[in-house]
Parts: C-alpha cells; sequence; structure tokens
C-alpha cells in the first residue's frame, strides 16, 4: 500500500507581506524624499537603505520567487527603449560642455525639487531594488 505523500507550502513570514512591506517602503521614502538632495544626510539615507536590501537579498531571509525560465517576446521592446536611454544619457553626459547638451537627470532636476515628487522617485526605487531582493 502507498503512502501518502507529504504536502507542505512555504508560508511567507508577517512582514515580508504586501501589507506590511508597502507602507515601510512608503515610510522610508517619504523621510528620503524630504532630505535635501546631494547633502550627507541623503547620503547616508539611500547607503543605509539600500545596504539594508542588499543585506536581505543575500541573506535568506526573504522567501524567494522563481525566477522566470524564459524572457519573453515582448522582452525586446522593453530593453530597447532603456538601452536607447542609456545611451543618450552617457552620451549627452560625456558631451556636455554645460548646459548646451543637458542630460536627462539634468533635465529632471526641477521636478525633483519637490519632495512629494522626489519622495514618489525615492518609493519607485526602493520598490524595483525590493523586487530584485526578491528573486
Amino acid at each position: 500500500m502507498e503512502q501518502p505523500h507529504e504536502i507542505t507550502v512555504d508560508v511567507s513570514r508577517t512582514w515580508d507581506r504586501p501589507v506590511v512591506t508597502v507602507p515601510v517602503l512608503a515610510c522610508l521614502s517619504l523621510v528620503g524624499g524630504q532630505l535635501p538632495s546631494f547633502s550627507a544626510q541623503a547620503n547616508l539615507w539611500t547607503l543605509g537603505t539600500g545596504g539594508a536590501l542588499i543585506w536581505l537579498g543575500l541573506g535568506n531571509r526573504v522567501q524567494r520567487r522563481p525566477a522566470p525560465r524564459r524572457l519573453g517576446r515582448g522582452t525586446v521592446w522593453w530593453l530597447l527603449p532603456a538601452a536607447l536611454f542609456g545611451v543618450l544619457e552617457g552620451a549627452t553626459f560625456v558631451m556636455a560642455v554645460g548646459d548646451e547638451f543637458p542630460t536627462f537627470s539634468r533635465l529632471a532636476d526641477p521636478l525633483l525639487e519637490d519632495g512629494l515628487v522626489r519622495s514618489a522617485a525615492w518609493f519607485a526605487w526602493l520598490a524595483a531594488f525590493w523586487g530584485l531582493v526578491r528573486r
């Protein structure tokens, strides 16, 4: 007679659920967005939050999601604009002679002066980094 197979289910930890992580990332981004750009406090906050996420990603403290086996056909259409953006950003950075050819980063500076927009950018950065940690 066959023995029944044991079924196991991975239960995510309480702090690893979106109900907890999204508000935590929102609070971290609100603090980071209120710090003055390129200040010592902002640099330390960036290094601290990034370092904590790297530490979580390198350890076994976070439940991993399975990586996709193969990239879909639409991946090229997402990578093409990203690569084009990177090439244009790099070229304008190298060729920049004053404000004649400003980089996209330089053009975004007036938008990022607002604390709320900067906090939203922080949240996007943290959410993307958290997605990498989960892989």
